[in-house]
């Protein structure tokens, strides 16, 4: 430690970038086994109150207690998905309507196009023609891909679960793992660190579930006033897609769009559409992230953004899922650890978030004129892991 604080600053950066190099690179070619082991060690983190409610108040033994909670999670996943299934089940009811009124926003592009753009129908086509041959020599490719894909999806589905089971069950083994890891001198400080995380990962996925809901209510209730089609089931993508953040709700959008435009010849149908995803974005910036996903970690929106991005390209969807959580549990152990605090104060964010007027918070946009330090008040260590 001592020869680590003789060095030069360069080569503390250096050593820093190394060691962060090397970190990306194990999660890139890891991802398929360290992605499922962190989404489950987050669905662990989550329903450790249901284990500790089965222990304590209804007397089940340890090893019931967490298969019980496990089932009801499955059972859980599995109604959200049969719900979609079904949902998307019902549009092939409307397979002939859906043809028809693409073929009508096919002709009506086509005829933009030649007026707009001076493009000839035959040129159209010889583009189309193009494309669709560029398209075939690739479909073994992604054939493959989406097979893979699919399999892989599968495989975490199974393994979710299990992992989720273990870690629930072999708790107090990895609790007593990480104190035999520090000196007894530093005991204190790790059941704060493991305090903090645990707080921070709760109130972040139960405030997330939280607005999944009413972003989905709002959302379909929206839809239904403008007269846009399977409004459920669009609701319930967008709030399912709103769990990737910023991300998400730029491709629900889209996906509510094209499945306006399918069974409606009405462009304007789109302007509906946009305008329910503004309010509804409107109130949940505004709102619902400041008020319901009350986070004990506040993440600023450039390393949010940053962290999601290397994320998504780490590992896909999981990867944009599971990097605000990770992001949470860097910054509760920076925070704590002297000689990484700085890193803990960059990715923090010290701006206010809301003001109020008329009993009714709306987001701040007085940046940086808040000179005085707005560090997170230390949790009670007190509290039972």
């Amino acid at each position: 430690m001592e020869i680590t604080n003789k060095l030069p600053n360069y080569a503390k950066l250096a050593f820093t970038l190394l060691s962060l190099c090397l970190i990306i690179a194990m999660l890139y070619i890891g991802q398929n086994i360290l992605a499922p082991i962190l989404m489950s060690m987050l669905f662990a983190i989550l329903l450790r109150p249901v284990v500790r409610f089965l222990n304590i108040k209804l007397k089940f033994p340890h090893v019931i207690a967490v298969l019980v909670t496990v089932i009801i999670f499955i059972g859980f996943i599995t109604g959200i998905v049969l719900f979609v299934s079904n949902q998307i089940g019902a549009i092939s009811n409307d397979w002939d309507t859906i043809k028809k009124n693409l073929e009508i926003h096919y002709h009506h592009l086509q005829k933009w196009a030649k007026q707009t753009l001076n493009i000839s129908y035959q040129e159209q086509e010889k583009y189309i023609k193009q494309a669709k041959n560029g398209a075939t020599q690739g479909d073994n490719t992604i054939v493959s891909n989406t097979i893979g894909n699919f399999t892989e999806m599968l495989f975490s589905a199974f393994l979710i679960p299990f992992y989720t089971f273990l870690i629930l069950l072999y708790r107090n083994l990895f609790m007593r793992f990480l104190t035999k890891l520090v000196k007894k001198d530093s005991q204190s400080k790790l059941q704060e660190i493991l305090c903090n995380i645990k707080v921070a990962i709760q109130s972040f996925l139960v405030g997330l579930l939280m607005e999944v809901g009413i972003v989905t209510t709002l959302t379909t209730v929206g839809f239904l006033i403008v007269g846009v089609p399977y409004a459920l089931l669009l609701g319930t993508i967008t709030g399912l897609m709103n769990l990737i953040p910023y991300v998400g709700i730029l491709i629900a959008g889209m996906l509510s769009i094209v499945a306006t435009l399918t069974v409606s010849t009405d462009v304007s149908s789109v302007f509906g559409v946009i305008t329910v995803y503004i309010i509804v974005q409107l109130i949940d910036n505004n709102l619902l992230i400041p008020l319901v996903v009350s986070s004990k970690v506040r993440i600023n929106a450039f390393v949010s953004v940053v962290s999601i991005i290397i994320g998504g390209a780490i590992a896909g969807v999981a990867g944009m899922f599971l990097a605000i959580p990770v992001l949470a549990i860097l910054k509760v152990i920076f925070d704590r650890i002297p000689s990484m605090e700085p890193w803990g104060y960059l990715m923090g964010d010290d701006l206010p978030k809301t003001f109020e007027f008329a009993k009714i918070k709306f987001p701040s946009f007085d940046a940086g004129n808040n000179d005085h330090d707005t560090h997170e008040p230390k949790e009670n260590t007190s509290d039972k892991l």
